[in-house]
């Protein structure tokens, strides 16, 4: 994301209160891109991982980056409906509400 648009508030003050662990977390984003996957795969892993996490905060965030990137509703429903044999059906249904959050 350029600039702070679409980055939480909140986010951007832990980031100024706490600069050391702000760089780090850079760092540790930085090296994480380095690999063989695109810009949307690794969008798309990292929205299964918030999914398989059960992090709402993290399900938001991987889906507005999501569509930034250009990908669409059901290539994001997709993943959720993956995770559903995993999850179960309450934690599915749990997710499933916190990406409509979003695309709505």
């Amino acid at each position: 994301m350029s600039g702070n648009k679409g980055v939480p508030k909140t986010y951007q003050e832990f980031k100024v209160r706490f600069p050391k662990l702000a760089e780090a977390w850079d760092l540790t984003r930085e090296a994480s891109l380095s690999g063989p996957l695109d810009e949307k795969t690794q969008l798309l892993v990292k929205l299964g991982v918030s999914i398989g996490a059960m992090r709402e905060g993290a399900v938001h965030s991987a889906v507005r980056k999501a569509l930034q990137a250009g990908i669409d509703a059901p290539a994001i429903e997709q993943a959720v409906a993956l995770a559903a044999s995993t999850l179960g059906f309450p934690s599915t249904v749990a997710v499933w509400t916190w990406v409509r959050d979003v695309l709505k």
